[in-house]
């Protein structure tokens, strides 16, 4: 009989898999694995870990899915660069599973998010990152005055998350950045509702992208917190409105 499922309940399953989940993450925790190496051998990570080898190759495919380790063909399986960013990256499973009625959750907690970052970013910020965010303003600015409304919208919507990542990333903290960059590049379908149904919307995102740029040349921490907090309270009444604008999903009683 096989060792690998036929002489497990699901339950014991369960609860094996977690065992060799657990029994990985201390071995990474204590220092025993560190990023890039390799894992021991089944064999050995089995007997090491009191289980059969289906509960643990269930336990290693769900800390690939995690970002924890990575596998490479004809090599073995290694522990990731364990970086904020692959292991945050589960974030934006997330965000991608919301339901559009949910969405101004979703901006509420961006705007908290972003609100510190580019207050950090005010103080760390350097002249050649300023230089990336006044070039990606430059591009919209020739984006907008050659077609506000038409195809280009897609081009401005990525590079204002572009502007948002660069920020966020300028404050120096990778995990605030992961965060940030989850949920900014998962924001695409509000933030097109609002260029085409708001006249004047891409105008004025612009003019507030201005001002935050400013504060953050001056490192003006509490003028760049504040027309980011202003900037993203419009964004996010605007998703607030498109909610309202939303088929009412509930069931009639009856």
């Amino acid at each position: 009989m096989s060792d690998e499922w036929n002489s497990e309940e699901p339950e014991n399953l369960l609860s094996q898999t977690d065992v060799v989940i657990e029994g990985i993450k201390d071995m990474i925790i204590s220092g025993e694995l560190g990023p890039g190496d390799r894992l021991p051998i089944e064999k050995e990570l089995a007997a090491a870990f009191g289980v059969s080898r289906g509960p643990l190759r269930e336990g290693v495919r769900a800390l690939v899915l995690l970002g924890v380790l990575g596998t490479r063909r004809g090599s073995g399986t290694y522990v990731t660069s364990l970086d904020a960013a692959r292991l945050l990256s589960p974030v934006g499973f997330l965000v991608d599973l919301y339901q559009p009625s949910s969405s101004a959750h979703l901006s509420a907690v961006r705007r908290v998010l972003e609100v510190e970052a580019v207050g950090h970013a005010a103080t760390a910020v350097d002249q050649a990152e300023l230089d990336i965010l006044t070039a990606i303003l430059d591009d919209i600015d020739r984006d907008l005055a050659h077609d506000p409304d038409g195809p280009v919208l897609q081009a401005v919507i990525d590079a204002d998350s572009r502007f948002h990542a660069t920020i966020a990333r300028a404050g120096g903290n990778p995990v605030l950045a992961a965060l940030v960059e989850s949920l900014v590049s998962r924001t695409f379908r509000s933030r097109l509702w609002r260029a085409i149904h708001e006249r004047g919307a891409n105008r004025q995102t612009q003019a507030e992208h201005r001002a935050i740029l400013e504060a953050l040349r001056r490192g003006d921490a509490d003028a760049a917190r504040i027309q980011m907090a202003a900037h993203l309270l419009a964004v996010e009444q605007s998703v607030e409105h498109q909610e309202s604008a939303l088929p009412d999903q509930t069931e009639p009683e009856g």
